[in-house]
């Protein structure tokens, strides 16, 4: 069968395409696999793809064909064959790197064999293709192989700074250039940078001095590019998904304040970006995407008493201290700076100084990480207490158009900040009232707003 003209070859190949799409065809076909690797060397682009693919589906769940491919070392064959120039022909490097991915799914030994046909050399020349098609199955291939038994031992390979970090910073690469936005690569960063804490190390290796954004000197440390923002778009996406299968540690909730105070220090707040996140501004979107988060770690249950929540790592490095100060130094929102004109007419108090939302959606994600910080949390309800934070959070629970959803995490901050906290409570009932600018949205919760005669800034008070 396998001596037949080209033509024929390929009418027998897509015969048994058609055959290999059923478990009971893949059965029956397992004698073809070792004609299939013999012929790979040999095959033109045609049939080499016919033949990749003939690989695939005979892999595809079959233990006896999965066996017999590490046998005659499939894996190397696939690699030498297939592999070798990946971006001459990237179906060709889809259907191989699926016949591995198959292959790899059987247990240990075959992990083993399919990573020891790729890493490193062939891993970076895939990595390097700027193909969707392509980014998917190496994604799936590489974190199948840093699953399970042997998985740890390869995942610390591929965070290797000279052998694996440049495979991971190409595959990143290629994920922001042809906007990839599939599980494969979702879950594979999320287990290097969340569950083996590697995140550091990638985003450190992520620098690149000719697309970056930095405020003073070249230290990779204050510098941001896209490829830092796409990460924590994903690292985001993923854990905003997926909160009961993981946990989250201690340095991974420490690297991204870390990541978001940097930011603070670079983005221009004095310019307004009339756009939710991403906005394409790799400073901004790197302190957007660490907001959100914050929100979600801050989220989390407390775990045991013997060990201790990431949130409460935060709060002992200043979070909450800091939030407050990014609240304080912005603008009122919308509805409060409208009011005050109306209330003050041609004598409103200048607020030419005060620091703008540099995406819509800035205020609400302050609030909301402080939101979650003071869940059932008397320690921070406390904390905020003591810096003079409860009228500026008070002030958060109106509608403002430049941040959805703000009265919601406004409303529920108050609710967590006064919750089971009698000195929270009676400094609110105890507030003194002024010349007061009452706005619909302030009056539906039961506050107004009143002008501080002495600074001009506004605050709300209860009715």
């Amino acid at each position: 069968m396998w001596e037949a003209e080209e033509i024929e070859d390929e009418e027998t190949l897509e015969a048994l395409l058609e055959a290999s799409r059923s478990a009971q065809g893949r059965a029956a076909l397992s004698d073809a696999l070792a004609d299939t690797l013999h012929l790979l060397p040999a095959s033109t682009h045609r049939l080499l793809l016919l033949r990749l693919r003939l690989l695939r589906n005979l892999l595809a769940g079959d233990d006896l064909n999965q066996g017999t491919f590490v046998l005659l070392s499939g894996p190397a064959a696939v690699v030498s064959s297939a592999l070798s120039s990946p971006s001459d022909s990237s179906d060709v490097a889809r259907a191989g790197l699926q016949a591995l991915g198959n292959a790899a799914l059987a247990g240990e030994h075959h992990r083993a064999a399919v990573w020891d046909a790729l890493f490193p050399g062939s891993l970076l020349e895939l990595a390097r293709v700027r193909e969707k098609g392509v980014l998917d199955p190496l994604c799936m291939v590489i974190d199948t192989c840093c699953s399970g038994e042997g998985g740890r031992g390869r995942l610390e390979e591929l965070c290797h700074e000279e052998l694996g970090l440049p495979i991971l910073v190409e595959i990143v690469t290629t994920a922001w250039q042809v906007g990839h936005d599939e599980e494969w690569l979702e879950w594979l960063l999320f287990k290097i940078c969340v569950e083996e804490q590697k995140f550091e190390t990638l985003f450190v290796a992520l620098c690149s001095r000719n697309d970056a954004e930095h405020s003073d000197g070249d230290e990779c440390k204050t510098e941001f590019n896209a490829k830092h923002a796409y990460l924590l778009g994903k690292l985001s996406k993923c854990l905003a998904n997926r909160p009961k299968e993981v946990s989250v540690s201690i340095s991974f909730a420490l690297d991204i304040f870390n990541a978001q105070k940097h930011a603070a220090e670079i983005v221009d707040f004095t310019c307004r970006v009339n756009s939710p996140l991403p906005t394409g501004h790799p400073a901004i979107d790197v302190l957007g995407y660490s907001l959100v988060l914050l929100k979600d770690i801050c989220a989390w249950e407390s775990p045991p008493s013997d060990t201790q929540a990431p949130v409460d790592s935060l709060m002992q490095t200043g979070l909450v201290k800091h939030l407050l100060t990014y609240l304080r130094e912005l603008e009122p929102p919308s509805m409060i700076r409208k009011s005050m004109a109306r209330g003050q007419g041609d004598h409103q108090p200048a607020l030419g100084t005060a620091k703008v939302c540099p995406y819509i959606g800035y205020r609400r994600d302050v609030v909301a990480v402080i939101a979650n910080c003071l869940h059932r949390s008397k320690k921070v309800q406390d904390e905020v207490r003591h810096l003079d934070g409860i009228i500026l959070l008070l002030q958060q629970c109106v509608v403002d158009e430049e941040n959805p959803y703000l009265r919601e995490w406004g409303l529920f901050a108050v609710k967590n900040l006064l919750e089971g906290n009698e000195e929270n409570q009676k400094e609110v009932s105890g507030l003194k009232m002024q010349e007061a600018v009452i706005t619909p949205e302030i009056a539906d919760i039961g506050l107004r707003v009143e002008i501080d005669k002495e600074t001009g800034h506004p605050k709300l008070v209860n009715n």
